[in-house]
């Protein structure tokens, strides 16, 4: 009997980040290693003296795409949201789904944070005059109320919180509701966090966020996997996939990017933002399994490698443990910067780009890795035909995800 969960397929995806909008302009960046890491400047991003680094996506791409009626009423993550959503809706061809047979899971909670910021700041001593608008606006289900009226969707639609691992997380809810009946397709968006300044002071506070040691250097402040690095450098980044079956997909005419054959998801049963090796190791084999692969079947890891110095070394170590030390890895997150509640599903969009054009993406500023016994991209891309990918995604409060893809032989 074959495995139910082998029959899932992406159809469609969609991303924005601060290297490019859209699939083709994000695809060239990563082999190209080309990254847009600075000095924030968008409001609400420095206090005084502060020099926090990241990755911002520019203004133009929403000026451009959006009508002004939303560039004025949505928040920067319900505009992300809706750009990358339209992309994967085209590809998808949805509009051939009744309406209430889509589904959409947003990935990620209390990620509006420099919005809200904003507009305290800007009515404080006047309460009164607060836009009613501002009631909906607050809550993370607004970014659902912009994309399901935007696009008609009325199977399901709401929000999970796993941390940096939402986007992932989003996807795996993404799979299970087809899986179980609950839609014929769904879509799952890794959200657009919108960071302030408090966030990456306590970010930096806690030592999870980058110092102000690369402050001259921005271009050099993300280094996952580097002996040099000091924690995560932020991104602006917002990414959708589709989820329908493989047999709802052919009878369309679709070709699809890639299989979903399993996914897994632990808890730590911690609050705390340290990793667990024991919690990563156990979806790793958890996922394994359960798409019936053995260590050997995969030929390339598109790991969390956040920048974290323990985190990443507790990744290597419950990956090598798991017997896939011989598979190709890279670092997405040193190109992008980390995206937080999109990470997981931009990785994911990653893998499959990297998976339909046969290469790999350089890992920038990978100069003297953590373990170089690796089969590590440092420099430069290299081509390289992924027939099996695991993608790792983890969050604080003891959140472990795992991805099995595999390649469509036709693409």
């Amino acid at each position: 009997m074959p495995n139910p969960l082998r029959e899932l397929v992406i159809t469609g995806m969609g991303v924005l980040s601060a290297v490019g909008m859209g699939k083709e302009e994000f695809s060239s960046a990563l082999m190209e290693g080309r990254h847009a890491f600075r000095t924030m400047q968008r409001p609400g991003r420095q206090e005084a003296g502060s020099c926090y680094i990241g990755a911002e996506i520019p203004d133009v791409y929403f000026e451009q795409a959006l009508p002004k009626r939303i560039q004025r009423s949505a928040t920067l993550s319900s505009k992300a949201a809706l750009l990358t959503l339209q992309e994967a809706w085209k590809e998808a061809r949805l509009q051939e789904f009744p309406s209430e047979e889509i589904g959409l899971i947003v990935g990620g909670s209390n990620i509006q944070q420099r919005e809200m910021i904003e507009i305290h700041n800007q009515y404080a001593g006047r309460i009164p005059f607060v836009p009613p608008t501002y009631s909906l606006s607050f809550m993370d289900s607004d970014i659902c109320g912009f994309c399901t009226e935007k696009f008609g969707i009325q199977g399901l639609a709401y929000t999970v919180g796993g941390a940096s691992a939402s986007g992932q997380l989003a996807v795996i809810q993404a799979a299970e509701a087809v899986l179980s009946g609950q839609v014929s397709c769904c879509i799952a968006i890794g959200a657009l966090m919108d960071l302030s300044y408090w966030e990456c002071q306590a970010f930096r506070s806690l030592g999870a966020m980058g110092s102000e040691r690369y402050a001259e250097f921005p271009a050099q402040a993300c280094r996952p996997f580097d002996r040099q690095s000091d924690g995560f450098i932020y991104g602006e980044a917002c990414a959708a996939v589709v989820i329908e079956s493989a047999s709802s997909a052919l009878a369309r005419g679709i070709e699809p990017y890639a299989y979903v054959r399993s996914w897994a998801l632990g808890i730590d049963a911690n609050r705390n933002p340290n990793p667990s090796y024991e919690g990563e190791k156990k979806v790793i084999s958890q996922a394994l399994s359960k798409a019936k692969l053995l260590p050997r079947d995969i030929d390339y890891i598109n790991p969390h490698g956040s920048g974290s110095v323990l985190g990443d070394l507790t990744e290597l170590r419950a990956l090598r443990d798991s017997g896939l030390s011989h598979a190709y890895i890279n670092a997405t997150k040193s190109i992008t910067g980390h995206s937080l509640t999109a990470a997981g599903a931009m990785e994911i969009i990653a893998t499959i780009l990297q998976m339909k054009y046969s290469w790999l993406h350089p890992t920038r500023n990978l100069e003297d890795p953590v373990d170089d016994t690796w089969k590590w991209i440092q420099q430069s891309a290299k081509t390289h035909d992924i027939q099996h990918a695991l993608c790792l995604s983890m969050g604080f409060g003891g959140m472990n995800t795992a991805v099995c893809l595999s390649r469509n032989q036709k693409i």
